[in-house]
């Protein structure tokens, strides 16, 4: 099939992103057209790349590319500097040059750390995602945030460095397990809550659709995902003012993966309850109505996604949030809905006292 297309506009940093079903075998194509350098180093996991490995291989060699595959742990809990470490110890040994680039093959922690090595190895080389997920098809491949995670929080270490392609297969998604399909979808959720009710509504139309994978309806909701989260980069690619709205549920949400444990909750399942927790603060301050949270919570619960709260205490909810990267100058920012389709980003200067309706009745874990 002919791909649908978007770019990332960004002047000379600008991208494309292709999205399709079965177009994995165009990859080479799209990689000739962005004058991607000939050598290529395929950053994946074992599970990924014996699903893809060899595919990519061949199309890669098939269009005059050079290959050698990195493959690192697969897991929330390997995008660390260890993992990191791997990779530029490979990349060493190998030779590789300013004249080569780099290929994630995989999901959003593939994505993020491969994004982080092209960055920093010789000061910058070129990459590619390939994303085969959910998450990292609507939310992570696009953007250009990289990053590792450090045990006192996540993605503290990283960099903003744009991709030259993202070719998006949804076809890869019939192999991920139901969970973590799931997880995927709360990106999408997200999406249609800060931006687009309209979306929203399709979303809750198309449930089904969606849940069984019909290819038209995969690739309508990853298109408008990336559209969405493309238009927001446009503006402000380094999130110094609008981009922090797709950061919605994420700060909430990233404290359930800390204090859980990076792997206990998928990124996106903790994203889902991130997104409960911060529409029900929205409606304490007046922004949102009960229904709208209740029709929110509908939807993750009916992609079956997890929307209550871990049992931690108050305190070890807000030292968790407190080294939150949208905390500024000491205060905690949080992305809050306006009812469904917009959002603000607001300060929090007394959270203790805001957050404690809906987490003084929560024991530690």
């Amino acid at each position: 099939m002919v791909p649908e297309r978007i770019v990332v506009g960004l002047g000379e940093r600008s991208y494309p992103i292709w999205i399709g079903l079965g177009i994995l075998d165009q990859l080479g194509v799209a990689l000739a057209a962005a004058s991607f350098p000939r050598k290529v180093a395929v950053v994946s996991n074992p599970t990924v790349y014996a699903l893809y490995g060899q595919r990519i291989e061949e199309i890669l060699t098939a269009h005059k590319f050079s290959s050698t595959a990195i493959l690192i742990g697969d897991g929330e809990e390997f995008k660390n500097f260890s993992s990191l470490q791997q990779i530029y110890d490979a990349l060493i040994e190998k030779g590789f040059d300013r004249s080569s680039g780099l290929l994630a093959l995989g999901g959003g922690v593939i994505g993020d750390i491969t994004g982080f090595a092209a960055a920093t190895y010789l000061r910058g080389i070129p990459f590619v995602q390939v994303p085969t997920t959910l998450l990292s098809q609507v939310d992570s491949s696009v953007g250009g945030k990289t990053a590792i995670n450090h045990p006192l929080g996540k993605n503290l270490i990283g960099a903003f460095y744009q991709p030259v392609h993202v070719h998006i297969d949804v076809e890869t998604l019939g192999s991920l397990p139901e969970r973590e399909f799931s997880a995927g979808l709360a990106e999408v959720v997200k999406y249609g809550v800060i931006r687009d009710d309209t979306f929203f509504e399709w979303l809750c139309a198309h449930r089904d659709r969606l849940l069984n994978q019909d290819p038209s309806a995969l690739i309508h909701a990853v298109k408008r995902s990336c559209q969405i989260k493309a238009d927001v980069v446009e503006v402000d690619e380094k999130e110094s003012t609008l981009r922090a709205i797709l950061n919605f549920g994420h700060t909430f949400g990233h404290a359930v993966e800390t204090l859980t444990g990076y792997g206990t909750y998928r990124h996106g399942e903790a994203v889902s309850i991130g997104m409960v927790f911060a529409s029900e603060i929205a409606m304490s301050l007046g922004l949102c109505t009960r229904q709208d949270v209740q029709a929110i919570k509908n939807l993750l619960v009916g992609f079956r996604l997890p929307v209550s709260f871990p049992a931690f205490s108050i305190e070890q909810y807000l030292q968790a949030m407190g080294r939150d990267k949208k905390v500024k100058q000491g205060v905690l920012r949080m992305v809050l809905n306006k009812g469904i389709g917009d959002c603000l980003v607001r300060d929090v200067p007394d959270p203790e006292a805001l957050f404690a309706p809906l987490l003084n009745n929560l024991s530690e874990g």
